[in-house]
């Protein structure tokens, strides 16, 4: 698996650009693409290095030095530094080839083993478009963004407002996914406004603050009324129910940054893959407050 490249961004009043270093997959060499975003600059000489500000510093020397550049207060030690080319655009003026303006990259190869060598990056520029026409600029590496978790989707919810004497499950509203307002994924947020509106509509199956526990379930075989479906985990609500829609959400959510939901990936119909339980019970529904179907005809007239 390639190594993910390394980005650093600078930016001050008019001028800013974008460095990203990466492996070139084929020769193992490793780049770094230089990418003017706003104004222009010729790019005469590259520094880099690790997190690690100990040791002698690398340095050009002359009008290619980068004295003084510090990054948080601290001075930095280079490990390495390349010329690209002397200040000044000389005969070939906008032409010149480090001389990049808004949109233009230059590639160059860097003398390091590994991407890893790579935290700080310093570019010294002449002939820039900031107030001072040049810059000794240093960046570090940006964070990465975190990835968002996918958002587990399911196939049926019941939304269980009686329970037998024995815990067994009563009463209630299933919610499928299929009776979701057309174009909604089936994310609990989504059953739980649906489960809203039914229960406003059929007000005999209760509302949050009548829930027992709320039970998830994948499909895993069949359609329509022929469909046969697993619980994989419910949800049991405190004593008194939910006060409304958000608090039960809030609970689902904080399940999931608790890490119940960990391992479990949706497939390619939207169910969950992996059978998980988060609390104890008896598994099977063995009555409803109304047949599902009956309840959609009612809907349907209404």
């Amino acid at each position: 698996m390639p190594t993910p490249p390394k980005v650093f961004t600078y930016e001050i009043a008019g001028l800013s650009y974008t460095v990203t270093a990466y492996e070139d997959p084929d020769t193992g060499a490793i780049l770094a693409d230089i990418t003017v975003n706003e104004g222009a600059m010729d790019v005469n000489a590259v520094y880099f290095g690790d997190d690690n500000f100990s040791g002698a510093s690398a340095s050009l020397g002359g009008p290619l030095n980068m004295n003084g550049a510090r990054l948080d207060g601290e001075d930095i030690q280079w490990d390495e530094a390349a010329r690209l080319s002397d200040p000044g655009l000389g005969p070939d003026g906008a032409d010149k080839e480090t001389y990049l303006q808004t949109g233009d990259t230059l590639t160059i190869e860097l003398d390091a083993e590994s991407l890893d060598d790579i935290d700080v990056f310093g570019i010294r520029a002449t002939s820039t478009t900031n107030d001072a026409g040049s810059i000794k600029g240093v960046s570090e590496e940006e964070p990465e963004e975190p990835e968002e978790p996918e958002e587990p989707l399911f196939d049926k919810i019941f939304f269980v407002t009686e329970l037998n004497d024995d815990g067994s499950l009563n009463g209630g509203l299933n919610v499928f996914e299929d009776e979701l307002p057309e174009g909604e994924e089936a994310t609990f947020d989504n059953f739980v406004g649906q489960f809203e509106y039914y229960s406003e509509f059929w007000g005999d199956i209760g509302g949050f603050e009548d829930l027992e526990t709320v039970v998830f379930y994948e499909k895993v075989a069949g359609e329509g009324d022929q469909a046969s479906f697993n619980e994989i985990f419910r949800i049991d609500a405190p004593e008194g129910g939910y006060a409304d829609g958000d608090a039960l959400i809030a609970a689902f959510d904080q399940l999931v940054a608790d890490g119940a939901f960990d391992g479990i990936a949706t497939n390619d119909n939207g169910a969950l893959d992996l059978i998980a339980a988060l609390s104890m019970g008896d598994s099977e529904e063995d009555a409803l407050v109304e047949d599902q179907a009956q309840m959609d005809d009612e809907f349907e007239l209404a």
